[in-house]
């Protein structure tokens, strides 16, 4: 065998001498996704695809780039973004904040989320043009608020038969598969065998990527969630993914080796189940998300009418309830000190607040403060509260993927998680260089071949002939997340050249593509 692949690459090599390509990459130390060290090597790119690698001798090429000193690496892939809004306007759809990451690729409407229908969405983004690649998700969120409204109850027959239908539907519309935000309204009212029938719509070779139904110890517990998810997978016989994996609240610290033997012991009977997670120590979501019981959410929204929450709000005895309840869900995210305001459309002046100090100032409790933020329509948050012991076993693990859980915002826009700008290159700087929780071809592997080995998406996330050349050329001393908490609205730095389907990626470039699985 060794002798085989010996002769491949000479004959790759050979036959290269004197050719000319696209796009020539010299002296680069290229690290090819599958988890190996790097190798020296050049490469030749020709319509799109890499057609040789190896000393490429005297070839030429319209571009070269001189990778000298330089790491050549295979885009990355992001699978839990919410890009997908950003992606869709003039000013954002050239993706330059992920491209500074080197991410091409983004598998879009996680969480249960996202548009209808998806044969829309990917009809805009051919017909406008983007910037990196775009793999879609059905939404379960979306498919249970089409057909049932924002109701806790369980589905009719006709109504589960409907919702069957439009997972039907969004596969064949070109979809990867099925997500859900169990911890949201309305994905919060379903049971998981409700799911199991709408996963088993998914095709064999899709996945189910869920952001489990409690990830600390609101409902059922971290580790219940993480088997729920093992259930679902294994019933439907598809991928099962737990997004964004971690141990939520201080009173769950530690709990990330037991929920990753969850997934080790289900790997090992046979259950295709991996996890994707970000390198941050604090979560995004919204005041209502982080703190609202979902009882407070369900009900019907008539046009014109306030919504099931105003109206629990507007109520003495149910404002009350939630004020207790809520406060509970405050000391398990670790308390008010925990929490800085990302956004309040009604006043932008409160974003980057934090809301211990904020209340302080006025002279009220941190949890009155939250409910007066909901009597304005609400606000996003970022939330201090995971261990950093935590993310390090997580992300150890051989089958977890990184991810951002960030979009695409326009500078100025709020103060949004650091996440939507430099989780890619945080993960390199903090975790492979600083460090040294995991090598630097394990963070590439679960960057590129292990994204695109779960996903199914064929011919990237590796450097090989043959395959689409989505490529990133890094200096791995400069690569890093300038982004912060404070000052989100930066850049990350250290790219030097980035290439989707085999165009050097600018302002002005739209070479991405709507994917579809196997192709």
């Amino acid at each position: 065998m060794r002798i085989l692949i010996a002769a491949v690459s000479l004959l790759t090599t050979v036959w290269a001498q004197g050719a000319t390509f696209d796009v020539l990459i010299r002296n680069g130390r290229v690290l090819d996704g599958t988890g190996n060290p790097w190798h020296s090597a050049d490469i030749g790119i020709r319509s799109g695809r890499i057609e040789a690698m190896g000393r490429l001798g005297d070839a030429e090429a319209d571009v070269v780039i001189d990778a000298s000193g330089l790491y050549v690496a295979p885009g990355f892939i992001d699978v839990h973004s919410h890009a997908a809004g950003g992606l869709a306007r003039r000013e954002l759809k050239s993706a330059g904040p992920l491209l500074a990451q080197g991410v091409t690729t983004v598998v879009v409407n996680p969480d249960g989320g996202g548009p209808w229908p998806l044969s829309e969405q990917r009809a805009g983004y051919e017909s406008r043009g983007i910037g990196v690649n775009v793999a879609l998700m059905v939404g379960h969120g979306t498919v249970r608020r089409t057909v049932m409204g924002v109701e806790d109850r369980p589905p009719s027959d006709e109504e589960l038969e409907r919702m069957k239908a439009m997972v039907r539907e969004g596969m064949a519309a070109g979809a990867f598969g099925l997500s859900s935000g169990l911890y949201y309204s309305p994905g919060s009212y379903a049971s998981t065998e409700e799911v199991i029938a709408l996963a088993k719509q998914v095709y064999p070779a899709g996945v189910y990527s869920s952001h489990i139904r409690d990830e600390g110890d609101y409902t059922v517990g971290l580790l219940a969630a993480v088997d729920e998810v093992v259930r679902i997978a294994e019933e439907a016989q598809i991928r099962g993914i737990v997004t964004h994996m971690k141990a939520l609240g201080p009173d769950s610290w530690g709990k990330a080796v037991a929920a990753c033997l969850r997934i080790e012991r289900a790997r090992a009977r046979g259950v295709s189940v991996w996890a994707d997670q970000y390198p941050y120590e604090a979560s995004g979501t919204s005041i209502a998300g982080a703190l609202v019981p979902r009882w407070a959410l369900a009900g019907e929204t008539m046009p014109g009418q306030p919504s099931p929450l105003e109206r629990r709000l507007a109520n003495p005895r149910e404002r009350a309830r939630l004020r207790e309840e809520m406060l509970v869900n405050l000391t398990r995210r670790g308390g008010a000190e925990t929490f800085q305001l990302s956004r309040h459309a009604a006043n932008p002046d409160l974003e980057g607040r934090n809301l211990a100090e904020l209340a302080s100032e006025r002279g009220v409790e941190p949890i009155d403060l939250a409910l007066e933020l909901l009597d304005d329509g609400g606000a996003g948050v970022v939330s201090f509260n995971m261990s950093e012991d935590d993310i390090a076993h997580i992300m150890r693990q051989d089958y977890t993927m990184t991810s951002s859980d960030g979009g695409l915002v326009a500078v100025g826009e709020g103060k949004p998680h650091p996440r939507f700008y430099g989780a890619h290159p945080r993960k390199v700087a903090r975790y492979v260089r600083d460090r040294r929780v995991v090598s630097l071809s394990h963070a590439i592997r679960s960057m590129t071949s292990l994204p695109a080995t779960v996903f199914d998406i064929v011919d990237r996330g590796q450097l090989r002939p043959g395959a689409w050349a989505d490529v990133v050329v890094f200096d791995l001393e400069e690569f890093v997340d300038k982004a912060t908490y404070a000052d989100p609205h930066q850049l990350a730095e250290g790219v030097a050249h980035v290439l989707v389907n085999g165009q050097p990626a600018g302002d002005s470039v739209l070479a991405g593509r709507v994917l579809r699985p196997g192709e």
